[in-house]
C-alpha cells in the first residue's frame, strides 16, 4: 500500500467495479453496466491525473471531477442492485467503497481550497 490512501482506494475500487462488471449476466444489462465503468473507473483515473496537476486550481477541479464521478457510480450501483442485476453483498461492498473515497475527496477538496487563500 502506498502513502496516498486516496490512490490506493481509488485503484481498489476500480478494480471492483470492473470485477463486478464483467460478473453482471442478466440480460440488456450492458447500457447500466457501460455507464458504470466509465463512471466507477473515471473516479480513480482523475485522482491518479489530480497528481500532476499543473497548478492548484487544476488539483481542485480534478478531484471534483472525481467527486461528481463517484456521485454518479453511487446512481448506477443503486439501479443495478434495485433492479438485480447485483446482489446485496456487491452492492454493499461497492458503495461503501465509494462512500469512503468520496469522504476523502471531499475532505482533500476542502484542505487544498484552504490551502490556496
Amino acid at each position: 500500500m502506498s502513502e496516498n490512501k486516496l490512490l490506493d482506494l481509488s485503484f481498489e475500487f476500480a478494480v471492483a467495479i470492473v470485477n463486478l462488471v464483467d460478473g453482471v449476466t442478466a440480460p440488456k444489462s450492458s447500457c447500466m453496466t457501460d455507464q458504470l465503468a466509465r463512471a466507477g473507473t473515471s473516479v480513480g483515473a482523475n485522482i491518479y491525473e489530480a497528481q500532476y496537476a499543473q497548478s492548484k486550481k487544476d488539483f481542485v477541479a480534478k478531484l471534483e471531477i472525481a467527486l461528481k464521478e463517484s456521485n454518479e457510480t453511487s446512481y448506477w450501483l443503486k439501479l443495478m442492485y434495485e433492479t438485480k442485476r447485483i446482489d446485496a453483498t456487491t452492492y454493499q461492498y461497492t458503495e461503501k467503497l465509494c462512500g469512503n473515497i468520496r469522504r476523502l475527496l471531499i475532505a482533500s477538496c476542502k484542505t487544498a481550497k484552504e490551502s490556496t487563500k
